[in-house]
């Protein structure tokens, strides 16, 4: 099962970025192919007739002006997908078999040894890293060991935890230095043996092997772990050649040395963790293998699993399909653009354009009904064409002027109604809608009752005292009356909602409700107060995986103890 989610801000990746010059020099390329091919063409068509003709046979060059910017968008489309953008995360669930594992890792200061590169440590967590990603459905213990060992994490199936504490593995985990392999042998066998799961468990100990203990001790140690029921893999780090171990002193770097002053060269030393392979019938793999993680997961490979659920995430999702998609259906369109017949050019009247007071105010099938009622499908007047760029008093003196020269008609009245409502003449508006609504019939007179109702609404969120409920009350009769008939209305249920409220919130509609629908979906987007937003929690939450992580690197940066006796403390 899978499932997509999104943070916003989204994060976008490119993973080509110099492809990014295509989406500039592509789609400039195309324009001025196509423009100079168009160009050509006007020319040859110049030649045999005039441009009325040309008109008139549908081979105008006019006709190819949209074809242009299709093919242009076209390109820009393709140049954007061919840069492979990618963003948010995809969250998948599914079930794997797995078992218990936990990986003992040596932590004394010999791992800071670079006869592996970057280092024993770090060849270290990498191999660690590969072991995870190649058995996700294992639920991992992760333990520290040197002079004494630690539990880092129990066992868990949270990458997020498991890197955390990787990360900040280092010799100052440990309070006592040295190295000490019978006793992660030990604290490993006891975790996985308090484990209640039905799977086979496995402790893998990673060392170089240069520990300053008794072979007993580590062969009693691996033999206890077998009774147990517990498979020891031991891997082995470092060169037999060896190398030297750097050391921060005084903000310096130098070579550390024995109580004698000599430079100690550290080795990998075999002996110990075959011992205890061999005590406890499990697997050694060497430090000159190559692929570790590989030969712990072939060891692995017989035990005993379980079934688990397990989710992963993959960043950054391919979305060029997004663009590659909108760019076939616009070449789709301009190929049955071009290859239909040409059509006759239209008349003035099927041309006209509906009132922008009427259109302002009602749904655009409501509008179309109301032109067939009124019979009007003449030319927007001024009047209109100043009522939608917002001049709602020049709309009123345009109207206002019409119905002084004689044009009482239903369409005139219920413009200048409209108009004077977006003006806030509340009184005026609502005599003019009444008497839309006596003189009017279907949808005209619905409409009139809607913003007759909005206008009343306005009036009682201004009005206090009795003059409000009494508003309000008018509105809520307007509205109800309004809403009989055309019950699935939403803009009309809002108003009649609001018109409910004895304390309104600031807003509404206007003109048919679009103000009314907009000051919802801002209630329904602003948070409640104490609330976060999406992108707030992201940044929350990564704030406190930071802290979390700083706080775990202090913990584990502990003041070292005195060195062991006989001083070998690597």
């Amino acid at each position: 099962m899978n499932e997509l989610t999104t943070a916003w801000p989204v994060r976008f990746d490119l993973p080509w970025p110099i492809a990014l010059a295509l989406v500039l020099l592509l789609p400039l390329l195309v324009f001025l192919a196509v423009n100079g091919a168009r160009r050509r063409r006007r020319i040859r068509l110049a030649r045999f007739a005039a441009a009325g003709t040309l008109q008139r046979l549908g081979a105008s060059p006019a006709s190819r002006r949209g074809q242009l910017f299709r093919l242009t968008g076209v390109a820009l489309l393709c140049a954007i997908a061919l840069t492979g953008p990618r963003w948010g995360v995809l969250s998948s669930q599914e079930t794997r078999r797995g078992i218990d594992v936990a990986v003992a890792l040596d932590a004394s200061l010999s791992m800071m040894a670079r006869d592996e590169r970057p280092s024993r440590l770090e060849r270290m967590k990498q191999e660690v890293r590969r072991l995870r990603a190649s058995s996700r459905a294992d639920r991992m213990a992760l333990l520290a060991f040197a002079g004494r060992s630690y539990i880092l994490t129990p066992l868990t199936a949270d990458d997020g935890a498991l890197e955390l504490y990787l990360e900040n593995l280092s010799p100052d985990v440990v309070g006592q230095a040295g190295s000490s392999i019978a006793r992660a042998i030990t604290q490993g066998t006891e975790l996985l043996a308090a484990s209640t799961s039905t799977s086979d468990r496995a402790l893998v100990i990673m060392s170089d092997g240069e520990a300053f203990e008794p072979v007993e001790d580590v062969r009693a140690a691996a033999a206890e772990a077998a009774k147990q029921g517990v498979v020891l893999v031991t891997v082995g780090f470092g060169t037999p050649e060896g190398a030297t171990i750097p050391e921060a002193v005084n903000n310096t770097t130098q070579e550390k040395r024995d109580e004698q002053g000599n430079v100690v060269i550290t080795r990998h030393m075999p002996e110990l963790l075959q011992a205890a392979a061999e005590a406890s019938g499990g697997v050694y793999v060497p430090a000159d293998v190559t692929d570790r993680a590989g030969r712990i997961r072939a060891a692995l490979s017989s035990l005993r699993t379980e079934r688990r659920s397990i989710s992963s995430r993959e960043d950054h999702v391919s979305r060029f399909a997004w663009f590659l998609a909108p760019a076939l259906l616009l070449l789709l369109l301009d190929t049955w653009l071009m290859q239909r017949p040409a059509r006759k050019p239209r008349t003035a009247a099927a041309m006209e354009p509906l009132p922008s007071s009427i259109s302002k105010s009602v749904s655009p099938a409501a509008a179309l009904l109301l032109l067939l009622a009124i019979g009007g499908c003449a030319q927007a007047p001024d009047p209109a064409r100043r009522l939608e760029s917002g001049d709602a008093l020049g709309a009123v003196r345009g109207y206002r002027a019409q119905y002084a020269a004689g044009d009482t008609s239903v369409k005139t009245r219920y413009n200048l109604a409209t108009a004077l409502l977006e003006a806030d003449s509340l009184a005026a508006a609502n005599e003019l809608f009444e008497s839309v609504r006596r003189g009017a019939d279907g949808e005209v007179r619905a409409r009139a009752q809607y913003n007759a109702g909005l206008s009343k609404l306005r009036e009682g969120r201004t009005a206090e005292g009795d003059s409000a409920k009494s508003a309000f009350a008018a509105a809520r009769a307007l509205l109800r009356s309004y809403l009989s008939d055309r019950f699935s209305d939403l803009d009309g249920k809002w108003n009649y909602e609001l018109a409910l409220r004895p304390e309104p919130p600031m807003g509404g509609g206007g003109g048919g409700g679009q103000n009314d629908q907009q000051g919802q979906q801002s209630d329904e987007a602003d948070p409640q107060p104490g609330q976060l937003d999406q992108s707030q929690a992201e940044a929350l939450l990564n704030s406190a995986a930071r802290d979390e992580r700083d706080v775990q690197g202090r913990k584990q940066r502990m003041t070292r103890q005195p060195p062991p006796p006989g001083g070998r403390d690597w």
